[in-house]
């Protein structure tokens, strides 16, 4: 297999990882010094567990939170994904009290890889004004 063949594979473990809060996965796919960034903390968050504390922190706001895979391009270190992201707000998120509307919004990342195919950096583009807009404290 070659090297765009195999983070393609990764990805599609990744969605499993995020969508199941996998911790066993989450430290076999992400490197452990890789940084990543939530609005619910100041500071980066480190590896695999950091990474899943962005996925709590969406739980926190939508129980049933699932994102889907829907398109991706590779190449050898970096893939970009358009990922279906869908829920009901039913905790409060980002200050806001429970709506109970349902969000279904597209969100842009860019994964980047090392040489071991570990995730070493997570891009995200702009999808959460389509979060605001669907618990409807943004028009």
């Amino acid at each position: 297999m070659d090297i765009i063949q195999r983070n393609k594979e990764l990805m599609k473990k990744f969605e499993t990882m995020i969508n199941t809060a996998d911790e066993n996965l989450a430290e076999e796919l992400v490197y452990s010094d890789a940084p990543f960034y939530t609005p619910a903390s100041p500071e980066p968050l480190y590896g695999g567990k950091g990474y899943l504390s962005v996925v709590h922190f969406m739980r926190s706001g939508f129980s049933d939170v699932q994102w889907k895979l829907e398109d991706m391009v590779a190449d050898e270190d970096k893939i970009a994904v358009r990922w279906k992201l869908t829920g009901t707000h039913d905790g409060e998120f980002l200050g806001t009290k429970p709506t109970g509307n349902k969000i279904s919004v597209c969100v842009m990342n860019f994964y980047y890889f090392n040489n071991d195919g570990k995730i070493i950096n997570d891009v995200a583009a702009e999808g959460m004004i389509g979060i605001l807009r669907g618990i409807g404290i943004y028009k």
